[in-house]
């Protein structure tokens, strides 16, 4: 593709604004192809592409950190650490740009495109499909979203274990199934109470952003750690003294993804518990729904 050519590589990875563009127009990209070309099933497909398109700014992100440890005469955890920030902060603000389309798209298209266009995302809403949890009243709600994220983390990892960069699509797919949910939350609630949609989509982000952010970045962790140890069982060699290093620091990073994953679902239960303002826009985003 021709976006991640614009820039230098160097610019993707040091400033996010970049990123955020590739998000938002791979993105758009994939939600055109995919209408055009699958118009009876375009959710998951759109997905896809925009992941598709996605892995080759991902692999020459990778290639770079790569180098970079290459270079190391000696493997610290400060420098490796360093490092995986620069790229964390990459898939946040891919993570946002994707996001943010997905949800004006929901705010903005008309309701038949809409349940066309992201079917399979608003799907979850009601507790079906595969995704990091978006809006969940239960009892022992701490524990099932804890669980059910967990799942997601460990899918990431497993995913950029076997593939390299794979987990692109789990994490383009939870970036997807929060925007068109927040999207649609607000658009039902504005609908029902007469308010305006972006004004309630605004109240919504400001609610839930910690504790999305907070699971997002447990799956970022996650997906690099996978990545980096298969890269490394090529760059290194299986079982050199290298490789264990680099190995052992991944592990630890996979450790700060799921204590990350902890806080966030602490944060989410918390307020899901106790932010009225929240659990008022999502009943009348119900009630206009007729539920």
């Amino acid at each position: 593709m021709v976006l991640e050519h614009i820039f230098p590589e160097d610019w993707l990875e040091s400033k996010g604004i970049f990123s955020f563009i590739l998000g938002i127009g791979y993105s758009i990209v994939g939600m055109v192809i995919a209408s055009v070309l699958f118009p009876s099933d375009p959710a998951l497909v759109s997905v896809a592409i925009t992941s598709m398109l996605l892995l080759p700014e991902l692999y020459k992100i990778f290639s770079i950190e790569e180098r970079s440890e290459r270079l190391e005469k000696k493997v610290g955890f400060k420098a490796l650490w360093r490092d995986d920030v620069a790229v964390v902060r990459v898939y946040v603000f891919l993570f946002l740009g994707i996001l943010l389309t997905y949800s004006i798209g929901t705010i903005l298209l008309p309701s038949y495109q809409t349940n066309n266009l992201f079917r399979e995302q608003l799907e979850i809403r009601f507790g079906q499909g595969f995704s990091g949890n978006a809006i969940a009243f239960t009892n022992g709600m701490f524990t099932d979203i804890l669980s059910n994220n967990f799942l997601v983390l460990m899918a990431c990892f497993i995913m950029a274990l076997l593939t390299g960069d794979g987990a692109i699509f789990l994490i383009s797919w939870n970036a997807s199934v929060w925007g068109s949910i927040f999207g649609i939350t607000a658009k039902s609630a504005a609908t029902f109470s007469g308010q305006d949609s972006f004004y309630l989509f605004l109240i919504v982000m400001l609610v839930v952003f910690p504790h999305m952010i907070l699971e997002a970045i447990a799956y970022f962790l996650a997906a690099i750690s996978g990545s980096i140890i298969s890269k490394d069982v090529l760059l290194e060699g299986f079982a050199s003294d290298r490789f264990f290093e680099v190995f052992g620091f991944n592990l630890y990073l996979l450790l700060f993804g799921i204590i990350f994953l902890v806080l966030g679902a602490a944060v989410e239960t918390l307020v899901l518990d106790n932010v009225t303002i929240y659990a008022e826009i999502i009943k009348m985003s119900m009630k206009a729904m007729g539920m």
